[in-house]
């Protein structure tokens, strides 16, 4: 907590600072020697000696100006080693059979395993797990899982007692899951007059109609392309729920609800009409999004939950941005679907959040005092659910059965090509 990464960088932006105010003295130092030299050529000493003055004082000031360059760049250097030394203590450079957990039900991958293997085989170091999806979503065979227009409409609004604790706000996510009809939810909470706001997104929902924004595709939108549809839905649901421009919001997100919710952290559009304050995810592969500054985000990651593992990257780690990992067994009951794993499971999430609140860490302890800070206490809110809606699939030109005759749309576009 007393010192981070980021604050190297900081400091050599910061001597990066006075060396340009160096130059600027050496400059002025050269313009004073050039007005003196009519003087040097006098019988009297007096404007040889100021010149002689001006001259050593540029010396030592250069001479500074130096020393702190190099200064500079060994706080890089030194910024550049622990980075390397960093990702080498995130990364297992050997997979193990102990990151494969049995859940009762079955095997599942741990999520460092996965980390792993996406890393060294499916996404090439020099590449990103966006970039490739981009890629591959791109293909003219794929056209139907790209990105659609996303519409919202209010399905219900009550006035309740909410308890907005991270563990509460987990399992409320989870509720909102069940319903498997692409809802999200919108709460306003009251302190001193003001209003603030909480956005729950939950997470993939495969067994729904393909207009479900939330569905398989989702996590394609989510992560290849940043949830460009998706996020205006939600700044419209804020809009219409009664959020204005400037208010405080939070958001949580479940597996691709957390990636939804992490892409808010760095979507201009958005950010320049509400105050993001918090993020706070909960399996989900967020190691590739980079917030906007003074963002603040917490990441509940178990380490047998395979989900937060899939993008390849780990979690950047400065004061503003924390991961926990959940180390605790956790199996699947008896008689239970498995999903995607014991450790995927949302309950086992909102366990981990109330260990998380009840921690003595400093860096836990700042990161729950913004969510609460904006949040405050439980009490009466009103809440708002939306249903999110995608646009319905297009009829793809290779889908045409080889006798039909092709549309005069698809012919006028064709006109004149080979």
């Amino acid at each position: 907590m007393s010192f981070q990464l980021e604050e190297l960088l900081r400091g050599a932006t910061q001597l990066d600072d006075v060396v340009q105010q160096l130059l600027g003295i050496e400059d002025e130092a050269r313009r004073v020697q050039d007005d003196l030299e009519p003087y040097l050529y006098e019988s009297l000493d007096t404007g040889r000696t100021a010149a002689d003055a001006i001259a050593g004082s540029r010396r030592d000031v250069a001479q500074v100006r130096q020393e702190l360059v190099e200064v500079s760049a060994s706080v890089r250097a030194s910024h550049r080693d622990y980075e390397v030394v960093e990702a080498g203590n995130g990364f297992r450079q050997q997979l193990r059979l102990d990151e494969l957990r049995i859940s009762g039900t079955g095997w599942f991958p741990g999520r460092d395993m996965t980390h792993n293997v996406l890393r060294g085989v499916v996404v090439p170091p020099w590449t990103s797990t966006r970039d490739t999806l981009h890629g591959i979503l791109e293909s003219p065979l794929l056209e139907a899982l790209q990105p659609r227009d996303v519409r919202v409409e209010k399905v219900e609004q009550a006035v309740e007692r909410v308890e907005p604790s991270m563990a509460e706000s987990l399992r409320r996510l989870e509720r909102l899951h069940a319903r498997n009809d692409g809802e999200i939810e919108v709460i306003q909470f009251e302190q001193d007059g003001s209003s603030s706001w909480m956005v729950l997104i939950p997470g993939t929902q495969p067994n729904s109609p393909n207009t479900n924004p939330l569905d398989i595709h989702g996590i394609g939108e989510a992560v290849a392309y940043d949830s460009e549809e998706v996020i205006p839905a939600v700044g419209q649901a804020l809009r219409e729920a009664g959020a204005e421009a400037g208010d405080h919001v939070v958001a949580v997100g479940h597996s691709q609800g957390g990636i939804h919710a992490m892409n808010l952290s760095r979507n201009q559009a958005f950010l320049s009409e509400f105050d993001l304050k918090y993020v706070l995810t909960a399996g989900a592969p967020v190691g590739g999004i980079t917030p906007e500054p003074g963002i603040t985000s917490l990441h509940l990651e178990h380490v047998q939950d395979w989900v937060p593992g899939i993008d390849g990257h780990i979690n950047a780690d400065t004061k503003d941005r924390v991961t926990v990992s959940l180390t605790d067994e956790v199996r699947t009951p008896e008689g239970q679907d498995a999903g995607l794993g014991p450790g995927h499971d949302q309950e086992n999430y909102a366990a981990g959040a109330e260990l998380v609140a009840a921690s003595h860490d400093e860096s836990l302890v700042a990161s729950t005092a913004v969510f609460a800070g904006v949040v405050g206490a439980s009490g009466v809110a009103r809440v708002t659910r939306f249903r999110m809606e995608r646009a319905p699939m297009p009829v793809s030109r290779l889908a045409l059965k080889p006798d039909s005759p092709p549309s005069v749309q698809a012919t006028k576009k064709g006109a004149g090509t080979r």
